[in-house]
């Protein structure tokens, strides 16, 4: 049963995460992108050669997302096949629903990171069938150019193809950065915007997954939306690099659907409840600057923690195409989920506190503390609580990182589903006398009921509606304020 104080929802999805660059967390932010990249980003990722660092890193980075509650997380990884196939490995060991690429740069790389063509489309395939290989349902390869200015149109023409021949999953940044844009018109003259590129390449497809687009035009977005590509939002690292902010509701009117990333470590936290308030902030720079203060406009709707939890966990579901598994907590759908618990340190509860205000002071002031357990596919992968230890790892003792025969491709999708109904994707046993009795259940118990004081915990598309009407509707992608 569930104890005062805390709060079940489902599992949150990181839609963008560099794992190599979790070493330096924290760091380095005070530098332009392309120069953070040749300065410090890229001498970091050289090191990934050396087996023994990238366990250590690897290893850091997949536990402390799982202590925060990511569930679910789409990393880059490195050029270097060996250590691509080693996050996998260890994703799949701790239990981690994860999607791994192998990066892929063919040009305007320094040393000691420079692949060929040929190499990088070889490597990506011979990763590609790799993971494939482990018939996991919770690992699986992506498509990896790092950006257009690092990828040939030999090389983009090359994993187009691919991504067409195995379906996998793509991931790259799109118009991040005024450095960046500058850098591609002056690589690509006359051939347009990043996403007009990818998708002469066809790798703009409906399992594509793009960091940043700050500086996506209307055409952009309305190109996205056509071919079923999603949008990873990464509030902190735009402040950082990005040189302004994602209007978050112009590209969810489009049709895209919008998840949101940490972007370690471009982002500084690997922790989503971070990611979460500066997307709030970030909204509300946005409509400082557009709308003079005191106006009426300046009034609007704007994004508040129940888009940015909606964006944590149903919209970085859809974003990567999988709704129809995780997102919610409900039957028929595999159970990721993490138990919130206030009492896990700097949170305060008062009598008078409703459910509802709970889980808002679990989102505004919650840390990976805050956790208390957490549940991948029905497996506990994460808990504080010594009486209720994880579940024994995946042993890969057969598998290697370095050399395992190439296997054809796995169906796409397993089935591990929640046998009970909850209400929408949280379930929530409040701190104050609102509850009335109706407590929560196991994971997995037969009634597992949410009481908040006017009743039971709608989905969180209706928590969204409550601010904005109507915004949340369509269950993944409404995910911003209409007047934004």
């Amino acid at each position: 049963m569930l104890e005062r104080g805390q709060v079940l929802i489902a599992g949150m999805v990181d839609t963008h995460i560099h794992a190599p660059q979790y070493s330096y967390a924290g760091t380095a932010t005070d530098r332009p992108l392309i120069e953070w990249l040749n300065e410090v980003t890229f001498p970091a990722e050289r090191r990934f050669e050396d087996l023994q660092h990238a366990r250590q890193v690897y290893s850091a980075v997949v536990d402390r997302t799982l202590r925060g509650g990511t569930t679910c997380a789409m990393y880059f990884a490195t050029l270097h096949v060996p250590a691509s196939k080693l996050l996998a490995n260890i994703a799949l060991e701790r239990g981690q629903r994860a999607f791994v690429g192998k990066v892929c740069m063919d040009r305007m790389t320094p040393a000691g990171l420079a692949e060929s063509t040929e190499d990088a489309l070889a490597g990506t395939e011979h990763f590609i069938r790799y993971v494939r290989g482990l018939h996991s349902d919770l690992i699986h390869p992506v498509i990896t150019p790092r950006f257009i200015p690092s990828c040939t149109p030999a090389l983009l023409t090359g994993l187009g193809r691919l991504a067409r021949e195995y379906q996998c999953h793509v991931q790259s940044h799109i118009s991040e950065s005024p450095d960046e844009l500058a850098l591609v018109a002056r690589l690509h003259p006359g051939e347009g915007t990043d996403a007009e590129i990818f998708d002469r390449h066809a790798l703009l497809t409906d399992r594509a997954v793009f960091a940043h687009g700050v500086h996506l035009s209307d055409t952009d977005c309305t190109l996205l939306a056509a071919r079923g590509s999603s949008l990873s939002h990464c509030p902190h690292s735009n402040f950082t690099f990005a040189g302004g902010t994602l209007r978050t509701a112009r590209v969810v009117r489009s049709g895209v659907a919008v998840g949101l990333g940490s972007d370690v470590a471009g982002g500084c936290s690997a922790c989503l409840f971070d990611a979460q308030r500066y997307a709030v902030v970030a909204d509300k720079v946005l409509q400082q600057q557009q709308r003079p203060a005191g106006s009426e406009a300046s009034k609007g709707a704007s994004m508040d923690w129940r888009h940015a939890l909606h964006l944590a966990t149903q919209g970085g579901a859809a974003a990567l195409g999988l709704e129809h598994r995780i997102g919610t907590i409900e039957a028929g759908k595999a159970f990721d989920a993490v138990l919130l618990d206030a009492a896990g340190g700097g949170i305060d509860l008062f009598p008078e506190d409703s459910t509802l205000a709970l889980l808002e002071k679990l989102c505004n002031l919650g840390t990976e503390h805050n956790v208390a357990a957490v549940w991948i596919q029905g497996r506990r992968v994460h808990s504080r609580d010594p009486q209720r230890p994880p579940t024994a790892p995946i042993p890969l003792t057969h598998l290697s990182a370095v050399n395992v025969d190439p296997a054809p491709p796995a169906s796409k999708d397993g089935n591990s589903s929640v046998s009970s109904s909850t209400h929408g994707g949280s379930a929530v046993k409040g701190a104050g006398n609102d509850v009335g009795g109706n407590d929560v259940g196991e994971p997995g118990a037969g009634d597992s009921r949410a009481a908040v004081r006017t009743g039971p915990m709608p989905k969180m598309s209706a928590l969204v509606d409550q601010v904005v009407p109507g915004l949340g509707s369509r269950s993944g992608t409404q995910v911003g304020p209409s007047a934004c």
